[in-house]
């Protein structure tokens, strides 16, 4: 870390690091799709490799002096198959929209059909939204949740599907607590002839370690994040098990739809693949789901109502509409005290999603930390007392007193953390 020379080069941005880095230790962090690297995947982001250029892939680059960066996006690649169980990997995508990008541009035209999960009802805005790309370029059917139950209903999916008889289905989501049946998307997707492309960007790490079905054996494409529960830096790849299909895919990703790879991602990548395969990530995935297990009974036990119930994944939704208050003073609320969530729609929300009637909360980044089932009954009373009494200082203070009590217990990046205030004077 060369704190030294960003001290002495830019202070201002020095302090805005030190401040996050700060901020990150001192709150919970219940952002679903967040989660705190490594050390390992830290130096690897922050490696000379960012100064490569590296158009093409391992052996067919469009530059000189890939040596290396060739090597780190083989291990990344193989060690991404390995993970998965899948024949193809393309590790380059710079985000999850831009590896659906991929698998879009891969096998659709223009005006073409998609079918997928209603962004109210869990969805992703790269899933067909009306604002994204995806919905401004293709024609976009949606599905949703059962109204009863609030988990999907295949029936359904499968008349939808009749019906619009669509290119590409899409399934996985960002805000959807229940377990994914693949293999009834795929025998979906053959009944009208369409592509399934399988969005596991939030349970890649479930997936991974086999706390979730995994969509390998009956998904097309599978695209995913490779921050999340996967616990590696911000970026993505897309997979499948048909080499033909891998083919089209490199084609796509480049020269299609991207220039030079951002290496010192893609090394930052192959770090983090290398950690999941160890059998320690296995132990996490599975706390991961103890922990969001725990932290929904106490939300519930408590009185707060969960969409669906309660949870089979690391995440859960609450729908505060019981409470009177909105997704997005609740996210307000909760800051105020130092716990870190994001205001989510629920299905069939009357708010739009600026406001919502929901909050999403997930226990990947705070299982990295090293809390287990205690610390989430917890933190869910916590949650709950200050959303039911929003109003009461006293409340809010002693939910303060609490979340430091647990951040101090459980430290987050010390040394890196300490060595920056170092150089602050402190």
């Amino acid at each position: 870390m060369f704190f030294k020379e960003l001290y002495e080069t830019d202070l201002e941005i020095f302090r805005a690091i030190y401040g996050e880095a700060e901020r990150q230790h001192s709150g919970l962090e219940l952002i679903a799709s967040e989660n705190f690297v490594s050390l390992a995947v830290l130096a690897a982001m922050g490696s000379v490799m960012t100064n490569k250029y590296a158009e093409g892939y391992p052996g067919k680059r469009y530059y000189g002096g890939c040596k290396f960066v060739d090597v780190a996006e083989e291990l990344a690649r193989e060690r991404a198959k390995r993970l998965f169980n899948v024949k193809h990997a393309n590790v380059q995508p710079h985000s999850g929209t831009q590896a659906n990008m991929a698998v879009y541009f891969a096998v659709l035209r223009p005006c073409d059909t998609i079918l997928a999960m209603r962004l109210d009802h869990g969805g992703h805005l790269s899933h067909g939204s009306p604002v994204n790309f995806a919905g401004k370029l293709y024609k976009v059917h949606y599905y949703g949740v059962n109204p009863e139950t609030e988990v999907l209903d295949y029936d359904m999916i499968r008349d939808l599907a009749k019906k619009h008889r669509p290119r590409i289905i899409v399934t996985g989501y960002s805000a959807y607590p229940r377990g994914i049946d693949f293999k009834a998307f795929r025998e979906i997707a053959d009944e009208v002839g369409a592509y399934l492309l399988a969005d596991i960007a939030h349970i890649a790490g479930l997936v991974a370690t086999g706390f979730h079905p995994s969509p390998v054996p009956h998904a097309h494409f599978i695209t995913t994040t490779t921050h999340k529960t996967l616990r590696g830096p911000r970026g993505a790849m897309v997979m499948t098990d048909d080499p033909e299909l891998g083919k089209l895919i490199d084609k796509t990703v480049f020269p299609g739809m991207q220039g030079g790879p951002l290496m010192h991602v893609i090394a930052a990548k192959a770090v983090a693949l290398k950690e999941a395969l160890q059998p320690s990530f296995r132990e996490y995935s599975q706390q991961i789901i103890k922990n969001a297990k725990a932290l929904a009974e106490s939300l519930m036990e408590s009185g707060l109502r969960l969409v669906s119930g309660g949870t089979d994944n690391h995440l859960m939704l609450v729908d505060l509409r019981e409470l009177g208050i909105s997704g997005k003073k609740a996210e307000r609320l909760l800051e105020e005290v130092g716990i870190t969530v994001n205001k989510n729609t629920v299905p069939n929300d009357p708010l739009p999603p600026t406001r919502a009637s929901g909050i999403r909360i997930g226990t990947p980044a705070l299982t990295t930390r090293g809390m287990r089932e205690g610390e989430m009954r917890e933190i869910g009373r916590i949650i709950a007392e200050v959303l039911k009494n929003p109003e009461s200082e006293s409340v809010k203070e002693k939910a303060r007193a609490k979340v430091r009590e647990l951040t101090e217990a459980f430290p987050l990046y010390e040394t890196y953390r300490r060595e920056m205030l170092r150089y602050l004077g402190g």
